[in-house]
């Protein structure tokens, strides 16, 4: 495995038409909004779980890519197994040992970072990547639309509609919405958790292909429109990231509404870029 060495910050831009990105379940599942600016709101929770998927699918949990936080898993099972482990039990600081064979057996850990204090000590891991919320370039309209289903659950609804036999139900989404977030790579953090250049590549293929692995009817189609990278040639970094996120610039073509992707305009300042930074685009 190849040590990383640069420090990345970047920028990931999706969309999605016709659905529900990430629904609240403290506001009956409808799509997060900012409430002062209508703005559109995916949390980091969200996407890094659509990382996981990516990664469990790809992967196959093989040796060294299992995922720590997956559905229906028992957190402390794994926390202990990892203290059942010879070099654990002969080591002189079992908790730093139990750490040093999760972050080796699970991708998300080396790479997201978790607490693992719940059971067996093994504990903390500060993650080398961290995403911002993303939040829609433009306010979007949550909407909630009356569905039917032509069938009912047991006889005596049956009995009470006559056999006319439905159910009926609300769908939540949003019609289009732009959305933009920022991340975080720490080469330092990553030396710590054993992330690799190739875990890092894994991670890219993560952002571009995760939506065609997690389609719903829920979500509508969600498409990842674009990443860009901002690469720094040392550890610590060459310039400060807000500077180099404000070098993206994203503009709204259309009159009204906009609909689709093609309704703005991406452009990157690539002119004068700090010494020792380089922007790549992908997608």
């Amino acid at each position: 495995m190849s040590e990383l060495k640069n420090r990345i910050d970047f920028v990931y831009i999706f969309d999605v038409q016709d659905g529900n990105p990430n629904g609240d379940p403290d506001a009956g599942n409808l799509p997060r909004v900012d409430a002062e600016t209508g703005m559109g709101l995916v949390t980091d929770v969200c996407l890094k779980r659509k990382v996981r998927n990516y990664v469990q699918v790809a992967k196959e949990c093989t040796e060294g890519y299992d995922i720590f936080i997956k559905e229906r898993a028992v957190l402390n099972k794994s926390i202990d197994a990892a203290h059942e482990e010879d070099s654990v039990k002969n080591a002189a600081d079992k908790t730093t040992a139990a750490r040093d064979i999760m972050c080796k057996k699970y991708y998300d850990i080396r790479t997201f970072g978790a607490l693992m204090t719940t059971g067996k000590n093994a504990g903390q891991v500060r993650g080398p990547i961290q995403l911002t919320f993303a939040r829609s370039v433009d306010p979007v309209a949550a909407m909630e639309h009356s569905i039917t289903r032509m069938a009912v659950t047991t006889d005596e609804e049956s009995k009470k509609q006559g056999g006319d036999n439905r159910t009926m139900g609300r769908k939540a989404t949003v019609p289009y919405g732009l959305y933009v977030c920022h991340g975080f790579v720490s080469a330092n953090l990553a030396n710590q958790t054993g992330f690799s250049e190739e875990d890092l590549a894994l991670f890219w293929d993560a952002l571009k292909n995760m939506f065609d692995i997690d389609r719903s009817a829920s979500r509508g189609l969600m498409s990842a429109q674009k990443l860009i990278v901002f690469k720094h040639d040392s550890v610590l970094g060459n310039a400060p990231a807000n500077k180099l996120f404000d070098r993206v610039k994203i503009e709204k073509k259309c009159e009204g509404a906009p609909r689709q992707f093609g309704d703005y305009e991406i452009t990157i300042d690539k002119e004068n870029l700090p010494a020792g930074v380089t922007v790549e685009e992908f997608i």
